[in-house]
């Protein structure tokens, strides 16, 4: 798609413009002060900072550290706070209501149950806690004049055992709030094939899933989350970018997943901020995204972790802006793809896409298109 309109967005632009994120972690996106909160509230004494501004401080110096592995051992702190049906309602309702702040208008969360357990609660209570949760949130963004779905991705533990339990929990609460299942954590010694049951069972039930897979670890990953798992979107899948080669004159050549993954228009869940944290990116300009949108990938963009990245939909947008240039037409673009690839059924999918999306960007293109016609007007009257 070329972009008729080249001139990049404005950060008003960027936050009011319609936006759909597929990859955000519930305990990676709570507000700092609410930590701090919780964690006096529950009696929680191992957090390394107490001041809200500073604590934000450390979990984003924390998780710059090059190192997946050192990058999630931030949600120890996330998690001991998030124990009791009232902590895990409070943080999945801000979480809705800050992400419609943001202008998101369609988002997929996901949690690990099996990690909010330590204080009591079984699986079905930590499910009904955040699910209720996201209404409310849902329902207070609506009083506040912004409009948001948020549906639960249900996370099993890829060093754990219990992926068939949580798979089953999915697939229990698909009609209640919960859109999918997925498998993170460490990829190094934990492929995707260790939980091939959960895998094979969700299928059976004609049920969505994504996988955490080419983010810490390549191609193996990636072609094992595909074509042994049979996984419908790939979590970050950044590295498939070691199967492209671009030659000294320009020209792309695709290896065979490379060219499996884009002709089978297979979604990546992109996540540019904590890409380069983690390592699987030096830096924006050098990020995959740029090639693979020009390539014409399944390519979203997503915040993976608002805490840990200090990062938002509108600030991962502004980075890519600043860097390739994209316009509201590459916005759109990129957002449809998201919707496209949702874990809801098509005809709510269309709706969203054709009602609200399209919709949304038109009036800023429109709203672009009278603000330069009017500063044409202005500097012809101050030429005259």
């Amino acid at each position: 798609m070329t972009s008729q309109l080249r001139d990049v967005p404005d950060a008003e632009q960027i936050r009011r413009a319609p936006k759909v994120l597929l990859h955000d972690h519930l305990d990676g996106g709570l507000r700092p002060g609410t930590i701090v909160e919780l964690a006096l509230a529950q009696g929680y004494e191992d957090l390394p900072e107490t001041d809200p501004g500073k604590l934000g401080v450390w979990f984003r110096e924390a998780a710059d550290s090059g190192s997946l592995e050192r990058y999630l051992e931030t949600f120890a702190h996330t998690c001991a706070v998030m124990q009791t049906r009232e902590a895990l309602h409070r943080v999945a309702s801000e979480c809705a209501q800050d992400l419609a702040e943001d202008g998101v208008v369609y988002a997929e969360v996901r949690y690990a149950p099996e990690q909010h357990l330590t204080a009591g609660l079984t699986l079905e209570e930590v499910v009904e806690a955040v699910n209720d949760g996201f209404r409310e949130g849902e329902r207070l963004a609506r009083e506040a004049g912004r409009r948001i779905r948020v549906g639960a991705l249900l996370t099993a533990m890829r060093h754990a055992a219990r992926s068939l339990e949580i798979a089953e929990l999915a697939n229990r609460y698909r009609d209640s709030g919960v859109v999918g299942f997925d498998i993170a954590g460490a990829e190094a010694g934990f492929p995707p094939t260790r939980h091939l049951d959960a895998f094979e069972y969700l299928k059976r039930e004609n049920n969505h899933f994504t996988i955490h897979a080419g983010e810490a670890f390549g191609l193996p990953s990636i072609w094992q989350a595909l074509q042994w798992c049979g996984a419908d979107r790939l979590g970050h899948g950044v590295r498939i970018i070691d199967d492209i080669e671009v030659a000294e004159d320009g020209t792309v050549k695709l290896g065979r997943l490379a060219g499996y993954v884009r002709d089978k228009r297979i979604p990546l869940e992109l996540c540019p901020t904590s890409n380069l944290q983690t390592g699987a990116a030096p830096s924006y300009a050098e990020h995959p995204i740029g090639l693979l949108r020009t390539l014409h990938f399944r390519v979203t963009v997503n915040t993976d972790n608002r805490l840990m990245s200090g990062t938002s939909m509108s600030q991962e947008f502004e980075r890519l802006t600043e860097t390739f240039g994209y316009t509201l037409d590459d916005m759109q673009w990129f957002t449809v793809n998201a919707m496209k690839s949702a874990f809801i059924p098509f005809d709510e999918r269309l709706a969203m896409i054709n009602d609200v999306v399209k919709p949304g960007y038109a009036e800023l293109k429109s709203a672009w298109l009278f603000s330069q016609t009017a500063a044409t007007s202005v500097s012809s009257l101050e030429q005259g």
